[in-house]
């Protein structure tokens, strides 16, 4: 079995449409550049509200990747 070193970074995306959403456009947007993803723990849920509703999704992720 390989022994793996992580490096973690912190990424927050935003969704008008889910939370789940929101986790997806940041792990899309960070795997463009950041090689080797491999995990990610949810460290923060928030949104905006207009009018008495919600409008967007905040997600704040610790994302986690393998060094080469």
């Amino acid at each position: 079995m390989t022994q793996h070193v992580y490096k973690h970074i912190e990424l927050t995306g935003s969704s008008q449409q889910s939370i789940e959403d929101a986790i997806q456009n940041a792990i899309s947007k960070a795997s463009e550049t950041v090689r080797n993803l491999r995990w990610f723990k949810v460290i923060e849920t928030r949104g905006h509200i207009e009018e008495g509703k919600v409008q967007y999704w905040q997600v704040t992720l610790q994302v986690g990747f393998t060094l080469d």
